[in-house]
């Protein structure tokens, strides 16, 4: 007995339309997570952009191994200035005495090393000593006394400006000693068999990856354990090819010249110990709760006073550590040191994506803030644009990032 089976044709293939969904969704994982994220990877963005537009534009210059060692050695102070600047606007205030605080470091750090000849490494010491104690009594009388940051900070600008000529003298000082120098100017020691490439530096970078990703790995895992909403797998592994391969180009770039500057090392610690305060610490997350809402954070118990008197008593140590980078590079302490720093530092914290209402903003943003000044002024230089029309230029880029974290909070909102 015989049983009929009817075969079924097989499907037909799609006609070379797969690839193109997966592409598709990948496309769309990607503008879903940009969307949900803008706030966060908008300057990213906006600062790949400006350097593919200046290395076009330069024919390369830009990117020239000897051209981003400079970048990093120019920008090192601002970048400084603008981690302790960016703490300070999340808390909901503002320091306009950085760049004259920055002077009258230098300035105490001339008259210790090159009139009183005191060993360079303990005249650091207490430069920044001094910078705590400058911090700590501007954090007082706004803390305490109830000033508001902006008159404090005001008069502080004009007391260490003219505190800075009172120490020099109206003349400019130096130099400065060997060691000292070379923390603002020097790299980071050969070692290893000759490769072409600095070993030191390489090895640096790919530390920096493994970290990293370790780090992005154990966030993802945190949030995923409180039940919090994390990209999607393939959104976030192409976050973690984008970082490695920009590690990755920066770090053969730098190995491709002299090495990592010292200075970078510096600003590598800073960036991994205040991320890691502000994201895990106590502390950090009273900085958020003060800035985002003062009275249900004192309701909560926060001590506001005390936190605030700590943010600028942190803020003074990281003018004065900024202060001796910036009289170290240029080998000298002039009574015109720190012009503009203040605002440098600023505009750098609200395009990194700082909230002018306070309780918003990262020390990864402050970074990223700050290398968009230094790319543009870099770029600008490089093709010849006048010190006039940069002014006008990094206005418009303020306002335009502070336009569109208003749009951003309009839009959210809604």
């Amino acid at each position: 007995m015989s049983t009929d089976v009817t075969a079924k044709s097989p499907a037909p293939a799609p006609s070379g339309k797969s690839g193109g969904a997966a592409g598709d969704g990948l496309l769309q994982l990607v503008v879903e997570g940009m969307r949900r994220n803008m706030r966060q990877y908008g300057m990213l963005i906006a600062l790949g952009l400006i350097v593919v537009l200046f290395a076009v534009w330069t024919d390369g210059d830009l990117l020239l191994p000897r051209n981003v060692s400079n970048l990093v050695l120019q920008n090192s102070y601002i970048l400084i200035l603008a981690i302790g600047m960016m703490l300070v606007i999340i808390a909901g205030h503002i320091d306009l005495s950085v760049g004259s605080l920055t002077a009258f470091v230098g300035s105490m750090a001339a008259v210790f090393m090159v009139k009183h000849d005191i060993p360079w490494v303990l005249a650091v010491v207490l430069c920044l000593a001094v910078g705590a104690v400058a911090g700590a009594i501007q954090g007082f009388f706004i803390a305490y006394g109830g000033i508001p940051s902006f008159i404090v900070t005001l008069a502080g600008m004009l007391i260490f400006r003219g505190l800075t000529e009172i120490f020099l003298e109206g003349q400019t000082l130096g130099p400065f000693p060997e060691g000292l120098q070379k923390v603002a100017n020097g790299f980071l020691p050969e070692v290893g068999p000759n490769t072409n490439y600095h070993n030191l530096t390489l090895l640096l970078g790919f530390a920096m990856i493994a970290f990293v990703i370790f780090q992005e790995v154990r966030d993802r895992k945190r949030q995923q354990e409180f039940h919090l909403d994390v990209p999607p797998t393939k959104l976030f592994l192409l976050k973690l090819v984008a970082i490695g391969a920009a590690v990755l180009t920066l770090t053969m770039l730098l190995a491709s010249y002299k090495g990592a500057p010292i200075v970078l090392l510096i600003l590598g610690v800073l960036l991994v110990g205040f991320g890691y305060v502000m994201r895990n610490a106590i502390i950090g997350r009273h900085i958020y709760a003060i800035g985002g809402n003062l009275p249900a954070a004192k309701l909560s118990g926060v001590k506001d006073k005390k936190v605030t008197f700590l943010v600028f008593l942190n803020m003074g140590m990281l003018a004065a550590l900024a202060g001796l980078v910036f009289a170290a590079r240029f080998n000298a302490a002039s009574p015109k040191a720190g012009l503009n720093f203040e605002l440098e530092a600023i505009a750098a914290s609200f395009i990194g994506g700082a909230s002018m209402s306070g309780g918003v903003g990262t020390v990864l943003g402050a970074i990223i803030g700050g290398l968009v000044l230094g790319v543009l002024n870099n770029g600008m230089n490089l093709v010849g644009i006048g010190t006039d029309w940069q002014q006008v230029i990094k206005g418009l880029v303020l306002l335009a990032a502070v336009g569109f974290d208003v749009w951003n909070k309009r839009k959210v909102g809604s």
